[in-house]
């Protein structure tokens, strides 16, 4: 995912990430059901006058044609070998059902699962809302939120349910209209509780737009700012992050405009940006990145910005190698103390182990990609 743009795809059966989903039933009681999650895609590489990515109008962009076939992934079993310690946060929250923790769970003897399970299962990592089920909403981002709390632990939440999300693409989904989204945020915002939570607000939405009409992307980004504002109301620890996109993609300066109009440069809706979600960019080149980002999007001093390392320790695939690329590495630890200047934190929001697309189905956790990471 090298200098092209970061899609979010297919919700079900072709995702990528952890999510907290809904339960079956219509009661604002369920418990967060961990299912498939989406998982981000490229897409096509922007030229830009510098190396960043923005959602400014232009034609809707393709999918790559060359997406391999999925074919399970038939490495050699590697010998058990004693895990190199590894810093955990100790303040971010863990969700304790994520796909990882589940399968180290259920193989106390693979020798891959000591290094799966102490250098990226026991990592916390984001929790997705990626279903639109207004009825128990509330409920499941409470379970997480309180959880946390009750640790003493910050947790990082996902809200995923922006109308035409994905422009039509394989993650197409979401609320039917604004309106109903707007009424899904509010109730997405009851469940925030008061403790510290961050929020990554709706991947993709404005760096990924270009399918909508000047009119249209006016309007959801209206709705994001108001998103923005009714999280913030209802919990002043709420730390809300715009999308950004990531240095690869689109410049920005073509970005600001589109992150002012949705709220990311007032105090009242935002906490800043996000970038590298679901792709591979270097964390420095990411860092130069957002805060030229911030530098020209103006507002409070206060703004920074929160960074997806979650498979960014290797290699950096060429563009257009999107699904499982051979030789990456976790990045670096999830935390919220950086030591960099308008840098908030290293998150890991793409859940690292769950594969693409290529390794194993869309979404499912591959043990023998996990290993490879995490070694």
């Amino acid at each position: 995912m090298v200098s092209v743009a970061s899609a979010v795809v297919a919700v079900g059966t072709a995702t990528g990430m952890m999510t907290a989903l809904d339960g079956r039933g219509g009661s604002d009681e369920a418990r967060p059901e961990v299912t498939n999650s989406p998982f981000l895609e490229p897409g096509p590489a922007v030229p830009t006058s510098s190396p960043t990515k923005s959602a400014s109008p232009s034609p809707s962009p393709s999918k790559s044609s060359a997406k391999p076939s999925p074919k399970p992934s038939k490495a050699p079993r590697p010998e058990a070998k004693k895990p190199k310690p590894v810093e955990v946060s100790t303040n971010l929250y863990r969700y304790p059902d994520s796909h990882a923790l589940q399968w180290v769970a259920a193989n106390r003897d693979d020798p891959r699962r000591a290094v799966i399970e102490s250098r990226l299962a026991n990592q916390p990592q984001a929790v997705w809302f990626a279903e639109f089920a207004p009825d128990t909403i509330t409920s499941r981002v409470r379970s997480v939120t309180s959880a946390a709390a009750a640790q003493g632990r910050v947790p990082i939440v996902v809200p995923y349910a922006i109308p035409q999300r994905d422009c039509g693409g394989p993650s197409q989904g979401g609320a039917g209209s604004l309106g109903e989204y707007d009424a899904w945020i509010d109730k997405f915002a009851a469940g925030l509780g008061s403790g510290e939570v961050v929020v990554i607000l709706e991947p993709d939405a404005i760096a990924l737009a270009d399918c909508m009409s000047e009119g249209d992307r006016g309007a959801r980004f209206a709705s994001l700012a108001r998103a923005g504002r009714v999280l913030k109301a209802a919990n002043p620890n709420a730390r809300v992050y715009y999308d950004a996109g990531h240095s690869t993609w689109r410049g920005a300066s073509a970005m600001v405009g589109l992150l002012r109009q949705a709220g990311a440069a007032s105090a009242a809706s935002s906490d800043g940006i996000f970038s590298n979600v679901a792709n591979f960019n270097g964390t420095n080149g990411e860092i130069a990145y957002v805060r030229q980002t911030l530098d020209a999007l103006g507002g409070p001093a206060s703004l920074g910005a929160v960074i997806d390392t979650s498979r960014n320790g290797g290699r950096i695939p060429p563009a257009g190698e999107w699904c499982d690329p051979a030789g990456l590495k976790l990045g670096r630890a999830p935390t919220l103390s950086t030591g960099e200047a308008r840098i908030d934190g290293y998150l890991w929001i793409k859940l690292p182990g769950e594969s693409d697309g290529c390794l194993a189905a869309p979404g499912e956790f591959a043990p023998d990609y996990a290993y490879d990471l995490a070694r």
